[in-house]
């Protein structure tokens, strides 16, 4: 206070401003503020005054702060570009923004803070699959399980439209895989039928015990025209989509188990409506899945016909997977039961089986038809296997050189042993 006001007086006796600030080590600025205070207010112009400012641009009413802690509560999972959107449909304009509802939820205690984990390796890219479109590619998957208060076990088969993040269903007690059949022939009547079906590669989805991985719900979604994208074994960042919505399950509808897996039905069909009508999405700009979603063409899930090749052969496969030719039958999958496939001729002695692009490997047809089987990918032509000469009906048919086929390279026939007795 005292240099303050030897300053000021020095400067009325008509010493110039810019040596007095260069002696006493302080800017111009700061010299002219206290020069103009001292000619309007005197010598208590000199006093420390608050530096709190007049105005608080980042100041949020009350009724904005209290809706803030409102939808939190009520959203515990979401975050505050997610409550920016709800909010918004609300306040209009007068919407804090993303930072400033992240402040309040701070300053609330309302934020966990994430610890931060360094990857402990580079993780391969996978294949994506991109959606252009609604419709474009369904996403299935099985939640975890969990048990509910009457101790029935829960595992819902959730199933989303990977354009508009829509969730086309989300079934508590559909494990099996004729539950599974029934759930999409609802959705394909309701919905339409998609272009691509990606899953991961387990039961009922994928039989990694059966021909080209096929089980008899991925069969029939072939045989409607639908493309089944699988991901890769223990990968399941390749459908990250689906895993972050089970995610979402998990934190708001598993954390609060039912009485009864009927009422836990309840509950997923409400949340299921939430996330769909409600909750904003950040990929789609803050619009919500049900924005959109739009229903492609309804029609009936009917198995399309496939053009094979004019020098092939059809057959149909019977009940027990096993189909008809040269006058003798070959078992082949129970998984095509009911379904067309194509044979191509590759000699007198041995023919290659294929469903629509997908190569189902080589039949040997041996004079007797206990001794028939599926040829390994590396006999040499024209010789039967080890295996076959021991009767033993099990293989890996070769990968499939036809544009867009399944790699059919890792996955094993079910084998069968011959009832003629060895040599």
């Amino acid at each position: 206070m005292s240099l303050k006001t030897e300053f000021v007086e020095r400067h009325a006796a008509g010493e110039k401003v810019a040596p007095l600030c260069r002696e006493y080590g302080i800017s111009r600025t700061a010299g002219h503020k206290w020069i103009k205070r001292f000619v309007q207010l005197g010598y208590d112009g000199l006093e420390e005054q608050s530096r709190r400012p007049r105005t608080a641009p980042l100041a949020t009413a009350e009724e904005l702060v209290l809706a803030t802690l409102q939808a939190r509560d009520k959203h515990p999972t979401w975050g505050a570009r997610k409550l920016y959107g709800l909010l918004q449909r609300r306040f209009g304009e007068d919407t804090p923004k993303e930072r400033t509802i992240g402040r309040i939820l701070r300053r609330a205690d309302k934020i966990r803070a994430r610890r931060k984990r360094v990857p402990i390796s580079v993780i391969e890219q996978a294949p994506t699959v991109k959606a252009a479109s609604p419709n474009d590619v369904w996403t299935v998957d099985h939640k975890g399980w969990w048990y509910v208060l009457d101790g029935t076990r829960c595992q819902p088969l959730t199933v989303r439209d990977a354009f508009s993040r829509f969730v086309l269903s989300i079934a508590a007690g559909a494990t099996k895989g004729a539950d599974v059949r029934d759930v999409f022939e609802q959705l394909f009547e309701r919905h339409g039928v998609p272009n691509a079906i990606q899953c991961d590669n387990g039961i009922p989805f994928i039989s990694v015990r059966a021909r080209a991985g096929f089980s008899k719900l991925s069969a029939w979604w072939v045989s409607l025209g639908i493309r089944v994208v699988r991901s890769r074994p223990g990968c399941p960042q390749d459908n990250g989509g689906h895993e972050r919505m089970h995610r979402d399950v998990c934190a708001e509808v598993q954390s609060k188990p039912a009485a009864t897996l009927e009422d836990q039905q309840r509950m997923l069909d409400r949340w299921r409506k939430e996330f769909n009508h409600v909750r904003p999405h950040d990929a789609l700009k803050g619009k919500t899945p049900a924005e959109v979603y739009k229903v492609k063409e309804r029609r009936r899930p009917i198995a399309t016909p496939y053009a094979y090749p004019s020098h092939f052969f059809t057959r149909r496969v019977g009940d027990g997977g096993v189909f008809h030719f040269r006058k003798d039958g070959s078992y082949l999958s129970e998984a095509f039961a009911g379904l067309e496939i194509g044979i191509e001729v590759v000699d007198e002695f041995r023919v290659r089986a294929w469903f629509r692009d997908v190569d189902l490997g080589i039949v040997e047809t041996l004079p007797s038809a206990d001794e028939r089987c599926f040829e390994s990918a590396g006999d040499p032509p024209g010789r039967p296997s080890r295996r076959s000469q021991l009767g033993i009906v099990a293989s890996v048919p070769r990968a499939s050189s036809a544009p867009g086929s399944h790699s059919a390279g890792s996955t094993r026939s079910r084998a069968r042993v011959s009832k003629k007795p060895a040599n």
